[in-house]
């Protein structure tokens, strides 16, 4: 199953203006951040991640309703393997 996984933004990139380092439980990964290109993001936003790119702009407590339902759903470890997994050149 492919579910979107919430993470929050912590730091955008310099060199890459496409890239976002996020935060998903203690796991920090770089994603894609081109399809928001016309949301406006700040550190400490809320995205929902597929496949690496931050598909859509939430709330924290939508983001963490989705945590709990990925962990609901059996689905939490495979969701943070998948953000391991992630890689984008930097």
């Amino acid at each position: 199953m492919c579910l979107a996984i919430p993470g929050q933004i912590v730091e955008f990139s310099i060199e890459q203006p496409l890239l976002a380092k996020v935060d998903v439980a203690g796991v920090k990964r770089p994603i894609n951040i081109g399809l928001l290109a016309d949301e406006p993001l700040s550190v400490g936003d809320w995205v929902l991640i597929h496949v690496g790119f931050a598909m859509s702009k939430v709330g924290e407590t939508e983001a963490r309703d989705q945590l709990k339902m990925l962990a609901a759903l059996g689905e939490d470890r495979q969701a943070m393997d998948e953000i391991r997994g992630y890689t984008f050149e930097r």
